[in-house]
Protein backbone atom coordinates (compact mmCIF):
# COMPACT_ATOMS: atom_id res chain seq x y z
CA UNK A 1 0.00 0.00 0.00
CA UNK A 2 1.59 3.38 -0.73
CA UNK A 3 1.06 6.31 1.27
CA UNK A 4 -0.23 9.46 -0.92
CA UNK A 5 0.68 12.79 0.40
CA UNK A 6 -3.36 13.58 0.85
CA UNK A 7 -3.19 10.07 4.16
CA UNK A 8 -2.95 11.32 7.80
CA UNK A 9 -0.19 10.67 7.79
CA UNK A 10 1.76 13.18 5.72
CA UNK A 11 -1.23 15.76 6.55
CA UNK A 12 -0.56 15.85 10.58
CA UNK A 13 3.20 17.15 10.01
CA UNK A 14 1.87 19.26 7.32
CA UNK A 15 -0.99 20.97 10.31
CA UNK A 16 1.48 21.26 12.50
CA UNK A 17 4.13 23.36 10.13
CA UNK A 18 0.86 25.45 9.16
CA UNK A 19 0.21 26.18 13.20
CA UNK A 20 3.50 27.01 13.81
CA UNK A 21 4.42 29.22 10.91
CA UNK A 22 1.01 30.86 11.81
CA UNK A 23 1.65 31.28 15.69
CA UNK A 24 5.31 33.02 14.48
CA UNK A 25 3.25 35.27 12.24
CA UNK A 26 1.10 36.19 15.25
CA UNK A 27 3.63 36.84 17.21
CA UNK A 28 6.23 38.56 14.72
CA UNK A 29 2.66 41.19 14.62
CA UNK A 30 1.89 41.53 18.00
CA UNK A 31 5.89 42.51 18.88
CA UNK A 32 5.75 44.62 15.95
CA UNK A 33 2.31 46.18 16.97
CA UNK A 34 4.17 46.67 20.43
CA UNK A 35 7.69 48.33 18.56
CA UNK A 36 6.01 51.91 18.32
CA UNK A 37 9.00 54.93 18.36
CA UNK A 38 9.72 56.14 21.72
CA UNK A 39 8.11 59.58 22.76
CA UNK A 40 9.08 62.54 24.40
CA UNK A 41 5.89 64.61 24.42
CA UNK A 42 4.66 63.27 27.88
CA UNK A 43 6.62 64.60 31.51
CA UNK A 44 4.76 63.12 34.33
CA UNK A 45 5.47 66.23 37.40
CA UNK A 46 6.09 65.71 40.81
CA UNK A 47 5.19 61.98 40.79
CA UNK A 48 7.79 60.94 38.53
CA UNK A 49 10.63 61.59 41.61
CA UNK A 50 9.49 59.97 44.40
CA UNK A 51 7.84 56.39 45.90
CA UNK A 52 4.47 56.22 47.43
CA UNK A 53 3.55 53.34 49.50
CA UNK A 54 2.42 51.58 52.13
CA UNK A 55 4.04 49.80 55.03
CA UNK A 56 0.78 48.14 56.60
CA UNK A 57 -0.69 46.09 53.50
CA UNK A 58 -2.45 42.61 53.95
CA UNK A 59 -2.59 39.75 51.36
CA UNK A 60 -5.86 39.90 50.31
CA UNK A 61 -6.39 43.76 49.98
CA UNK A 62 -7.04 45.96 46.72
CA UNK A 63 -5.49 49.00 46.33
CA UNK A 64 -5.54 52.00 43.70
CA UNK A 65 -2.46 53.54 42.67
CA UNK A 66 -2.37 56.82 40.63
CA UNK A 67 -0.20 56.81 37.48
CA UNK A 68 2.13 60.30 36.60
CA UNK A 69 -1.04 62.47 35.88
CA UNK A 70 0.40 63.20 31.63
CA UNK A 71 1.46 66.47 31.14
CA UNK A 72 1.97 67.30 27.29
CA UNK A 73 5.06 69.06 26.78
CA UNK A 74 5.03 69.50 23.27
CA UNK A 75 3.49 71.88 20.79
CA UNK A 76 0.88 69.60 19.33
CA UNK A 77 -2.12 67.84 21.05
CA UNK A 78 -1.61 64.09 22.11
CA UNK A 79 -4.22 60.87 22.65
CA UNK A 80 -3.34 58.75 25.20
CA UNK A 81 -4.70 55.40 24.43
CA UNK A 82 -3.31 53.23 26.64
CA UNK A 83 -1.19 53.34 30.17
CA UNK A 84 0.32 50.84 32.26
CA UNK A 85 2.90 49.47 34.88
CA UNK A 86 5.61 48.14 33.15
CA UNK A 87 7.38 46.09 36.83
CA UNK A 88 4.83 44.40 38.76
CA UNK A 89 6.48 42.22 41.15
CA UNK A 90 5.42 38.74 42.41
CA UNK A 91 2.74 39.06 45.38
CA UNK A 92 0.71 42.00 43.41
CA UNK A 93 -1.63 41.36 40.47
CA UNK A 94 -3.13 44.55 38.26
CA UNK A 95 -7.03 43.57 38.04
CA UNK A 96 -8.12 46.45 35.54
CA UNK A 97 -7.02 50.41 34.66
CA UNK A 98 -8.93 52.90 34.43
CA UNK A 99 -8.89 56.62 33.74
CA UNK A 100 -10.72 59.67 35.86
CA UNK A 101 -11.88 62.72 35.97
CA UNK A 102 -9.78 64.90 38.84
CA UNK A 103 -12.84 66.37 39.24
CA UNK A 104 -14.75 63.02 39.95
CA UNK A 105 -12.46 62.18 42.61
CA UNK A 106 -12.22 65.51 44.50
CA UNK A 107 -8.76 65.57 43.57
CA UNK A 108 -5.88 62.95 42.87
CA UNK A 109 -6.10 59.57 44.37
CA UNK A 110 -2.39 58.87 44.77
CA UNK A 111 -2.70 55.67 46.65
CA UNK A 112 -6.14 54.23 48.54
CA UNK A 113 -7.20 51.06 49.88
CA UNK A 114 -10.30 50.22 48.46
CA UNK A 115 -13.31 50.09 50.71
CA UNK A 116 -11.93 52.87 52.81
CA UNK A 117 -13.60 55.84 53.51
CA UNK A 118 -11.45 58.40 52.16
CA UNK A 119 -11.16 56.15 48.72
CA UNK A 120 -13.15 57.38 46.42
CA UNK A 121 -15.97 54.88 44.86
CA UNK A 122 -14.76 54.27 41.54
CA UNK A 123 -17.52 52.07 40.41
CA UNK A 124 -19.74 54.51 41.08
CA UNK A 125 -17.84 57.58 38.49
CA UNK A 126 -17.15 57.84 34.64
CA UNK A 127 -14.16 55.57 33.42
CA UNK A 128 -12.83 57.51 30.69
CA UNK A 129 -10.30 54.48 29.74
CA UNK A 130 -12.80 53.31 26.79
CA UNK A 131 -11.43 56.05 24.81
CA UNK A 132 -8.37 58.03 23.79
CA UNK A 133 -7.29 60.66 26.38
CA UNK A 134 -6.75 64.31 24.81
CA UNK A 135 -4.36 65.99 26.15
CA UNK A 136 -3.79 70.07 24.70
CA UNK A 137 -0.21 71.35 23.57
CA UNK A 138 1.69 72.22 26.89
CA UNK A 139 -1.19 71.49 29.48
CA UNK A 140 -1.53 68.57 31.68
CA UNK A 141 -4.78 66.18 31.78
CA UNK A 142 -7.85 66.17 33.73
CA UNK A 143 -7.97 62.91 33.68
CA UNK A 144 -5.82 60.43 35.24
CA UNK A 145 -5.01 56.72 35.16
CA UNK A 146 -4.93 54.00 37.76
CA UNK A 147 -4.07 50.60 38.40
CA UNK A 148 -6.57 48.64 41.08
CA UNK A 149 -3.74 46.24 42.36
CA UNK A 150 -4.47 43.04 44.45
CA UNK A 151 -2.40 41.86 46.75
CA UNK A 152 -1.48 38.25 46.27
CA UNK A 153 1.17 37.71 48.78
CA UNK A 154 3.83 40.30 50.62
CA UNK A 155 5.64 41.76 46.97
CA UNK A 156 9.30 41.63 47.25
CA UNK A 157 9.62 45.02 46.02
CA UNK A 158 8.28 47.92 44.38
CA UNK A 159 5.96 47.95 41.31
CA UNK A 160 8.06 50.73 38.55
CA UNK A 161 7.79 52.66 35.59
CA UNK A 162 4.53 53.71 34.05
CA UNK A 163 4.19 52.79 29.57
CA UNK A 164 1.80 55.48 28.02
CA UNK A 165 1.00 54.87 24.80
CA UNK A 166 -0.11 57.94 22.35
CA UNK A 167 -1.09 59.39 19.32
CA UNK A 168 0.63 62.60 17.92
CA UNK A 169 0.17 64.18 14.75
CA UNK A 170 -1.09 60.61 13.17
CA UNK A 171 1.64 58.58 14.59
CA UNK A 172 2.09 56.21 17.56
CA UNK A 173 4.02 56.17 20.06
CA UNK A 174 5.14 55.29 23.36
CA UNK A 175 6.90 56.52 26.24
CA UNK A 176 7.90 55.18 29.75
CA UNK A 177 7.60 57.69 32.68
CA UNK A 178 9.13 56.53 36.06
CA UNK A 179 6.47 55.87 38.88
CA UNK A 180 7.05 53.56 41.66
CA UNK A 181 4.67 52.12 44.37
CA UNK A 182 6.19 49.82 47.46
CA UNK A 183 3.56 47.84 49.37
CA UNK A 184 4.91 45.87 52.16
CA UNK A 185 3.66 44.64 55.45
CA UNK A 186 4.30 42.62 57.98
Amino acid sequence: MALSPASPVFSIPGRFATFVIAALLATACSFQERQRPQGTALEGGTQENGIVGSENVKVGETWWFALPVPANKSAKPIEITEASIVEVPQGMKVLEYGAYSLEDTEGLALLVKEGSKFTPRFEELRDYSDKPVKVAPHKSSDIYYLARLKITGLPSKSARYCRFDYRQGGREFTQTLDCEVELTGK
